[in-house]
């Protein structure tokens, strides 16, 4: 019987010393590798204009996620507002640019994921959950206590510290990130991230050392493992062939991957060539058949 490992670790009582820890981190903001600096817990607030509390955009079952995390009963979704990226052309960017939401309680926080598993979602997703995983890890706390027991998603842009992440060894069984950038001139473009590219691959070789490859039950739903996205942008921004071969190579040729052709322009796509297209059918067969060639065949929906 599949039991989630942060059970284990509350159970161990370590729960709260990851929580302490993660919370001191607020003070002189290094959360994630913008390394603000200022006192968050003092309501002061840095690149992702958010302070103590979390902000919530929207709670519910998703079915627009990857197949082993939707199932049948879908992924439980909180959309968690601000990013600490600075994406242009970003698809979510009412929520991520605009602040999409409102400020709830750690114990409300706690309810939504407790709502959300007597839906019967598979999982508890957080998306975009970087800037704020002091307040998941608290909020973590009490719904453990109210008896959660589903597998955590952590969906992220893949722009993380390393620090941050293995404060979070041994509580989230599915890490999800992006791999968004191979180039650190296209990063700082696009995002205000030159040192994404480093810290993408730092995260997902921590993130692997965690939880390995993805593990399915017999109904094709996720348990434990990596799964990582990869948005294929027009004219070979994301650098594909770069990312499909880190991967294969420095990760693991068994890595899960979603290589997405849902990009469309939207925010300031428009005024930044050439992300003002849709990309092509055959930019986007390239990026499949780059992804084969270097050797990853758990492409999601095209296995």
């Amino acid at each position: 019987m599949f039991q989630p490992s942060y059970i284990k670790l509350y159970e161990q009582g370590e729960f709260a010393r990851r929580v302490k820890l993660a919370c001191e981190k607020l003070r002189k903001c290094s959360i994630c590798p913008r390394g603000c600096g200022v006192d968050r817990l003092a309501g002061e607030r840095g690149f992702c204009r958010v302070g103590k509390l979390p902000m919530v955009s929207s709670c519910h079952p998703h079915f627009g996620e990857e197949r082993p995390l939707v199932g049948t009963d879908g992924s439980g979704t909180i959309f968690l507002t601000r990013c600490n990226l600075g994406c242009l052309f970003c698809q979510n960017y009412t929520i991520s640019h605009l602040g999409d939401g409102r400020e709830v309680s750690l114990e409300e926080l706690a309810q939504m994921m407790l709502h959300l598993q007597r839906l019967g979602c598979h999982n508890i997703n957080f998306v975009t959950p970087t800037h704020f995983v002091p307040q998941i890890l608290g909020a973590l706390s009490q719904a453990i206590e109210g008896g959660l027991n589903v597998p955590l998603v952590y969906n992220t842009g893949g722009y993380d510290a390393l620090e941050t992440l293995r404060l979070l060894d041994g509580v989230f069984d599915i890490y999800m990130p992006d791999f968004k950038y191979a180039d650190g001139d296209v990063a700082q473009k696009l995002a205000r991230a030159k040192d994404y590219p480093q810290m993408a691959k730092a995260a997902i070789k921590e993130m692997y050392r965690q939880v390995g490859d993805l593990v399915l039950d017999e109904r094709g739903i996720a348990l434990r493992g990596l799964l990582v996205r990869h948005l294929v942008l027009p004219g070979g921004l994301a650098g594909t062939r770069e990312v499909m071969r880190f991967l294969a190579k420095e990760i693991s040729p068994d890595t899960y991957v979603n290589v997405m052709d849902q990009y469309y322009p939207c925010y300031k796509a428009f005024e930044n060539p050439p992300l003002d297209r849709r990309i092509t059918p055959a930019e986007f067969e390239e990026a499949v058949r780059m992804a084969r060639e270097e050797g990853l065949w758990r492409l999601d929906g095209l296995l």
